[in-house]
């Protein structure tokens, strides 16, 4: 058997030509079959232990996969110099190829890695506070810059530093092409340190139509979905140079504000009497007040000697003050409002539409739709209540309004007719008299 290998290899070295030929092809089996050797024994098994112990980022972003693609590149590297007869042209381009090939491979590894670490590192529970997939693509477009350099040097065949030393040159061109990278770095890194914005925050920005919940911090785009579901992508530099409003700190603090004014009929404001007061008396929430007030009141004009005897001269107790008292007192009685934040019930200045009765308080939620509930509930009451105090709420006057106004006067026309029409029949008569 070794006599027939020897007589064989001696025939292949008289055709040096069929030698190149068999050399490559031997070449290229053996590459092939390290490939497949490492894929379907080594990878498969490292798989599987990696799936037993739940170390499933490195499958899934294809890592150890990437790295394998190594193994054939190197075999043809190396095993490129043993073949007999090919020119040396054909060897550096060969293994030129393969050397530019494996530092895209370990570059396109490393960036799953990095892809990998923020995927873990966004486990944390504080990670949304300081996201670093900024920062990680910022990496990642270094390690893929300097890629790219090793593998054009490679390619060429020539130091990577003599391409380093032209990039002095393009500087002002490379900082006009990554203009707003640079930007966005910075930026990313102004929002980070200072804890601007976080991944859930809800923002409002009402120049670029931005109005909810941040999803994504990236390096040049913060995705901000929107209530109404859509999608909106703001440069990240936009958040330094422009102005927005960040509500996490009302969602930390646990309650939102109530700020609403109801506007009443000026018209309809005026001093109680005694059958009135007596009747608010009814109130729970007035009896203690009502009583209070009546005790100041009284003492106070007990002073007054003769001139209190005249009722312009005296304090009296009024309608809107009570039904404000009432107000205070209700929001303090009820379950849905935060009794440690500001709670008050103010007046402001009148206005053509009415006089402001604004209530300032705030829910003990931050949950939008329960908050929208406990707002609305409480202005259903107060809407109702107010006749109960003499009071109107003031509005515009309505179609409705108007169709009424001009039925009340077709009436009042229709009424007095007959005796206009008697009036007009003696008028003809004394001047046909006359």
């Amino acid at each position: 058997m070794q006599e027939e290998l020897n007589v064989w290899l001696e025939w292949l070295r008289t055709h040096p030509e069929l030698q190149t030929l068999v050399a490559s092809a031997a070449l290229i089996f053996a590459a092939w079959l390290a490939n497949w050797v490492v894929k379907r024994i080594l990878v498969r098994g490292l798989y599987k232990a990696l799936r037993h112990a739940r170390e499933t980022e490195l499958q899934d972003y294809g890592i150890i996969r990437r790295l394998s693609n190594i193994v054939p590149a190197l075999v043809l590297s190396v095993g490129v110099n043993a073949v007999p007869g090919l020119p040396e042209a054909a060897v550096t381009v060969v293994r030129n190829v393969c050397g530019g090939f494996i530092v895209l491979t370990i570059a396109l590894a490393i960036g799953a890695l990095l892809d990998i670490v923020n995927l873990l590192y966004q486990r944390r529970a504080d990670a949304h506070v300081h996201p670093i997939k900024g920062y990680v693509q910022v990496v990642k477009i270094v390690l893929y810059a300097i890629a790219t350099i090793l593998i054009i040097a490679t390619l060429i065949d020539r130091s990577p530093l003599i391409l380093l030393s032209g990039l002095g040159a393009m500087a002002a061109v490379l900082m006009l092409i990554f203009q707003d990278t640079i930007l966005s770095l910075v930026a990313s890194v102004q929002i980070s340190s200072n804890d601007i914005i976080r991944v859930g925050d809800w923002i409002e920005m009402p120049q670029l139509n931005a109005d909810g919940d941040v999803i994504d911090i990236a390096l040049h785009t913060v995705k901000v979905q929107n209530w109404d579901k859509t999608i909106s992508n703001i440069p990240t530099k936009r958040f330094i140079s422009d102005s927005f409003k960040n509500w996490r700190g009302m969602q930390e603090s646990g309650g939102r504000r109530i700020k609403r004014s109801l506007y009443l009929d000026q018209q309809s404001v005026h001093f109680l009497g005694s059958d009135e007061c007596e009747r608010l008396h009814r109130f729970n929430l007035l009896d203690d007040y009502l009583t209070d007030k009546r005790r100041e009141i009284d003492e106070w004009n007990a002073k007054l000697e003769k001139r209190g005897k005249e009722p312009v001269n005296t304090r009296r107790i009024t309608n809107i003050g009570s039904f404000r008292a009432y107000v205070e007192r209700y929001l303090r009685s009820h379950s849905g409002i935060h009794q440690s934040m500001t709670l008050m019930v103010r007046q402001l200045s009148p206005t053509a539409d009415g006089l402001p009765l604004e209530i300032y308080c705030f829910t003990n939620t931050v949950a939008w739709t329960q908050y929208e509930a406990i707002q609305s509930d409480i202005f259903d009451h107060l809407l109702a209540i107010l006749p109960e105090f003499g009071l109107r709420v003031f509005q515009h006057p309505s179609g409705a309004d108007m169709r009424d106004g001009y039925g009340s006067v077709s009436q009042l026309l229709s009424r007095s007719k007959p005796e206009w029409s008697e009036q007009s029949k003696h008028s003809e008569d004394r001047k046909l008299e006359g």
